[in-house]
Formats: C-alpha cells, sequence, structure tokens
C-alpha cells in the first residue's frame, strides 16, 4: 500500500503522511487482485468514489461530521458526493493548545451526519504530527 500511495503522490507522500495513513479505518479497491485505490489512484475510473461511498458509510454510521482536506483535484468528487466546503476558520488542538489553521480553511469540507451545520462557523481537529488537515 505505501508503494501505492508514493506512486499516486509522485513522492509527495512523506512519512507522516503515511503514519496518518495506518491505523484506523481503510477502504481499499481492487481491480483484478490488484490494489489500485486507496483514497486516491488510477483516477477517472470511479475508485475514488467507491473508497469514499464506504468511507461514508462508516461516518454515518458511527460519527455526526466527518471532515477532510481535500485537494483542488479532489474538491469536485468530494462536492458531487454531497459534501460541503467549510467556509469558517479551523484550528487544530495541539499539545500546546489551540492554534489556527488559516492555510487549511479554503480545502477543508464537511459531511452533515446529524444535522446541518453552521458553515461559517470554527472548525476544530484533533493533533497529529505532519499535515493537520
Amino acid at each position: 500500500m505505501r508503494r501505492l500511495v508514493d506512486l499516486a503522490f509522485a513522492g509527495d507522500f512523506g512519512d507522516d503522511d503515511w503514519a496518518h495513513a495506518l491505523g484506523g479505518l481503510h477502504a481499499l479497491v481492487r481491480d483484478d487482485g490488484r490494489l489500485v485505490a486507496h483514497g486516491a489512484a488510477h483516477r477517472r475510473r470511479g475508485h475514488a468514489a467507491a473508497v469514499m461511498a464506504a468511507l461514508e458509510a462508516a461516518i454515518r454510521d458511527r460519527y455526526e461530521v466527518g471532515a477532510l482536506s481535500a485537494t483542488d483535484d479532489g474538491a469536485a468528487l468530494h462536492r458531487a458526493r454531497g459534501w460541503q466546503a467549510w467556509q469558517g476558520t479551523t484550528y487544530a488542538s495541539t499539545p500546546e493548545g489551540r492554534i489556527r489553521t488559516a492555510e487549511d480553511d479554503d480545502a477543508v469540507f464537511v459531511l452533515a451526519v446529524a444535522a446541518p451545520l453552521d458553515l461559517s462557523g470554527e472548525l476544530v481537529r484533533d493533533w497529529r504530527t505532519g499535515d493537520l488537515w
């Protein structure tokens, strides 16, 4: 799987990114027995939609809201699947306290499950090393 994401991100997938991919829930897509998607690979063949469908089902089953950071290329997919662009400000809860993550404001999308969201509010995520969103 590491080799797949290294290829899919053309070398722009570091050790922190890999650590974020470990643990938790994973959705994998196989084509004729070959692993072709774990979030992004083999574009425009429906694999990302299959991965997102599995992840969205898990979000709807377990959480009140889902949040992710999308690349410019991925934003259209998320919008088409009902994810909404976050219009407010983003933060991370770190060991040193809450910090602003303004560089991520325009890339965050949310999937409301339990109730409508005020998209203009503040959104705070848990701390992790590497990219916070």
